[in-house]
């Protein structure tokens, strides 16, 4: 649900530069698997990134098979914060 994603709680999700990342890998190929290409990170830290981000609401989590696939929460993203994930998937150049 939308009123679920408190500002404060999207923003320290946001604030973290490998979740940062998480969401735009999401936002440009739709999903994800838990341990993305061009995320160099230990999975066990990936997985507490990924908490995080599905904790604050910007993800769903669902299962195929053995693995776990994430996508972004857009509808409910912009609804509750319009114009936010335009200025987070901005190029930071």
């Amino acid at each position: 649900m939308p009123e679920e994603l408190e500002l404060a709680v999207v923003l320290h999700a946001l604030g973290d530069p490998v979740r940062l990342r998480l969401v735009r890998v999401l936002a440009a190929q739709g999903e994800s698997t838990c341990s993305p290409d061009g995320v160099e990170v230990p999975r066990s830290t990936l997985s507490n990134h990924w908490r995080i981000l599905r904790e604050a609401g910007l993800t769903e989590t669902r299962q195929e098979g053995k693995n776990r696939v994430m996508t972004l929460r857009r509808a409910a993203i912009e609804a509750r914060h319009p114009g936010l994930l335009a200025v987070v998937l901005a190029d930071p150049e």
